[in-house]
């Protein structure tokens, strides 16, 4: 990271980032071409790994991609403001992120689905039942999960000069 002042390395910090923001931007690689498309997603950590739970059509392109190239990136992003300088030069944005990557694996067994997708609606809900699905629910709907190999987190925070 280029800008070293602005890095999260404290994984309580990138953490919080992840649980506050909602959406993820997924990207993809279809024959040497970018594809990225917004997510809602759920979470966990387990001793440091982190993982990423996604739920979608069990057809289209994203999955075609996929089923081609499992290798995937992320971003998520939040407490974004544009702050007006005196001039355009000295305008800033501030931000919190975090971006990794890692393989993405589909989901096969009903458990695993259900899993995922209660990973999925407690982080959108904040709610902590155990939701139920049917079984066409889970035929329906294709549920897959990243296993993130590295991740970092990058901050511009306001600072009075």
């Amino acid at each position: 990271m280029r800008r070293k002042e602005r890095e999260i390395t404290d994984i309580d910090n990138k953490m919080a980032i992840i649980d506050k923001c909602k959406v993820c931007r997924l990207g993809l690689s279809d024959d040497n071409q970018p594809y990225i498309v917004p997510l809602n997603y759920g979470y966990c950590l387990d001793a440091d790994v982190l993982t990423l739970f996604f739920h979608g059509a069990q057809k289209g392109k994203k999955v075609d991609i996929i089923k081609k190239n499992n290798m995937a990136c992320f971003e998520v992003d939040c407490d974004s403001q544009f702050i007006e300088g005196a001039t355009p030069c000295t305008s800033a944005y501030l931000y919190k992120s975090v971006t990794g990557r890692g393989k993405i694996i589909i989901m096969e067994t009903a458990e695993d689905k259900i899993n995922g997708l209660n990973k999925i609606m407690k982080h959108q809900t904040g709610k902590y039942p155990e939701y139920r699905f049917t079984e066409a629910d889970l035929k329906n709907v294709m549920v897959y999960k990243m296993e993130v190999e590295e991740f970092t987190g990058k901050q511009k925070e306001f600072t009075e000069k």
